[in-house]
């Protein structure tokens, strides 16, 4: 009897210790707060001004989601939900996914972020990308358990292009991740942004030689229709 009571006992401290032990987010909250409270609060008060149409496809992410300019046009017949801003990383989009979605009707949600590895001092590892790509998804299924969630590849680009070995390890664990799930979705693209020679297509992005153009635009909305069609009826029925 008291052998059992120590090992109960144990087992207890134990799980009071684990469940009180660092949080994933613990290390990127106070500079995501710091850097993008502003700009999340901005997105919320468009929540609360803006009615979500049916049948919509909410889009999160960084300044690809922010800058398309014609995604209304290009997502038809599906309705778009343009929640992006300049910069953004899974780092703090994991932090602040919750806040992001959480007043949404959609029938799809669509992922594109491209900054968590760039080429600079605060690059993160593939595994923690893919890491943080989990942690979306968890924030996201609070308040959406079943809605499908595509995750667009980050495309190669000319900027970043001495990196992009350790991009597409990034993109292909995100792959893997998304091939486990039946509610998840990996949005391939990179052969529809290299060129002949293997390097990224100038011609589709700006001069910045990072974000795209309307005709890269084109590609990617050409791309994620396709992966939306396989998944949902775009009449919603």
């Amino acid at each position: 009897m008291f052998f059992s009571l120590l090992w109960a006992i144990a087992f207890l401290c134990v799980e009071v210790k684990t469940d009180a032990g660092p949080d994933l987010l613990d290390q990127y909250r106070a500079d995501a707060t710091t850097q993008w409270e502003k700009t999340i609060q901005e997105l919320e008060a468009r929540d609360r001004q803006e009615k979500d149409p049916d049948h919509a496809i909410l889009f999160l992410g960084s300044s690809s989601i922010r800058r398309w300019n014609t995604i209304e046009a290009d997502m038809k017949p599906w309705p778009a939900i343009q929640r992006g801003y300049g910069g953004a990383r899974y780092s703090d989009l994991a932090v602040f996914a919750h806040r992001l979605v959480r007043n949404h009707r959609f029938d799809a949600l669509v992922i594109f972020v491209g900054n968590d590895i760039a080429g600079n001092e605060k690059d993160k590892s593939p595994e923690q990308v893919q890491q943080l790509c989990v942690r979306v998804v968890k924030e996201v299924r609070r308040t959406h358990a079943s809605q499908p969630i595509f995750f667009v590849a980050v495309t190669p680009t000319s900027s970043r292009f001495q990196v992009w070995p350790q991009i597409q390890q990034a993109n292909a664990l995100i792959a893997k991740l998304c091939s486990e799930d039946d509610k998840l979705h990996f949005i391939q693209t990179h052969d529809h942004f290299l060129n002949e020679a293997g390097a990224p297509n100038d011609a589709l992005f700006v001069d910045d030689k990072l974000h795209l153009n309307e005709q890269g635009y084109e590609i990617w909305a050409s791309l994620i229709k396709g992966a939306l069609s396989k998944v949902l009826d775009a009449s919603g029925k």
